[in-house]
C-alpha cells in the first residue's frame, strides 16, 4: 500500500466525524459534503509525514474550508435574509440509523444549530470546535487569526448566546413525545388554554418559508401567541407524522407524499421552549424522507 492510498484509508475511517464538524459549522447537509471532499483534495495533496495527530489535523483542515464558505456567505448578504432553518436531520423514532445517529452523536437539536447560525463565522468555529469537538484554543487561534486568549472570548460570547436561546432539551426522548403530542392534540381540538399549558411562557416559534420564494420569515414570541398561531395547524391535524427531527421529537407534515413542513420541538423542564418549522417548498422536496415509510 503506498501512502496515498493508507492516507485515503485514514481519512474515510475518520470521514463520519469530519462531515458532523462540517454540519455544525455549516448547518447544510450537501455543504457539509462538498467542505468533506473539498478537504480531502487539500489532504491529499499535503505533506503529511510530519503530523502526529491525524484526527486533529484532519478536523482543522475541514474548519478553515468551512470558516471559507461562512466568510463567502457573510460577504454575500447585504441585507440579513431574517430566519433561515438548517438543514434538519429526519429519522424514524423506531428505527436504528447508525449514520444519522453518529451525526448528531452531541444532541445538535435544530434549535441549537438555528442560534449558531446568527454568529460571526469566527465564533461559530470557535464554539463548535472547543465546546463540541475539544479543539484546544491554541490550534483555533491560527485558523482565525487571533490570540489563544481571544479565541477564548469568541467561544465564551458564543457560548452565551446559545445558553441564552437554545436552553438544553429534556433528555428522555418518550417525554418530549408526550408533550408534543399534547400540543398537535390540543391543537386539533382548538383548545388554546391547553396549547398555553405545555408551552413554556417565553416559548418562541421560528419559520423558514423560503426566501428566495418570497414567503415571509416569521419568529413569534411568548405562550399566547404561539398558542394562537398553532390554532392554525388543525386544518394539517391529519397529515402529521410523528418523527424524530435532529435527534427531538419532532413532526413532518406530508400529504399526497409531498412534505409541507417539518417542524422541530425543543422541550425543557416538561415545556415546549422552541419550535422551528421549515416550510421552504424547495428545500423540503430534497429532503429524503423514504425511511419514514
Amino acid at each position: 500500500m503506498d501512502e496515498r492510498e493508507w492516507l485515503a484509508e485514514r481519512f474515510e475511517e475518520h470521514r463520519t466525524r469530519l462531515r458532523a464538524v462540517a454540519y455544525r459549522m455549516l448547518g447544510s447537509l450537501s455543504e457539509a459534503d462538498d467542505a468533506v471532499q473539498e478537504a480531502w483534495l487539500r489532504v491529499s495533496r499535503a505533506d503529511t509525514g510530519s503530523v502526529e495527530n491525524l484526527a486533529g489535523w484532519l478536523t482543522t483542515v475541514v474548519a478553515r474550508v468551512c470558516l471559507n464558505v461562512l466568510r463567502a456567505r457573510q460577504s454575500r448578504l447585504e441585507e440579513p435574509l431574517g430566519v433561515h432553518m438548517p438543514d434538519p436531520i429526519i429519522s424514524n423514532e423506531d428505527q436504528d440509523d447508525p449514520e444519522r445517529e453518529a451525526l448528531l452523536a452531541d444532541s445538535v437539536g435544530l434549535a441549537l444549530l438555528v442560534v449558531l447560525e446568527t454568529l460571526t463565522p469566527a465564533e461559530r468555529l470557535a464554539f463548535v470546535l472547543h465546546d463540541m469537538f475539544a479543539v484546544p484554543f491554541e490550534e483555533i487561534a491560527p485558523m482565525i487569526e487571533r490570540s489563544p486568549a481571544a479565541a477564548r472570548q469568541l467561544a465564551s460570547r458564543a457560548r452565551r448566546r446559545v445558553q441564552g436561546r437554545a436552553p438544553a432539551p429534556d433528555p428522555d426522548l418518550r417525554q418530549q413525545r408526550e408533550v408534543v403530542d399534547a400540543f398537535f392534540a390540543a391543537a386539533r381540538d382548538g383548545d388554546f388554554d391547553a396549547l398555553v399549558a405545555v408551552l413554556d411562557p417565553d416559548v418562541v416559534l421560528r419559520a423558514d418559508g423560503g426566501a428566495a420564494r418570497g414567503r415571509p420569515t416569521v419568529v413569534i414570541h411568548g405562550a399566547r401567541a404561539v398558542a394562537g398561531q398553532a390554532l392554525t395547524f388543525t386544518r394539517l391535524a391529519p397529515f402529521v407524522r410523528p418523527a424524530l427531527v435532529n435527534g427531538a421529537a419532532g413532526v413532518v407534515v406530508a400529504a399526497g407524499g409531498r412534505a409541507l413542513s417539518v417542524m422541530g420541538f425543543a422541550v425543557a423542564h416538561g415545556k415546549i421552549v422552541a419550535i422551528d418549522v421549515l416550510s421552504d417548498p424547495k428545500r423540503l422536496a430534497d429532503l429524503d424522507l423514504a425511511h419514514l415509510d
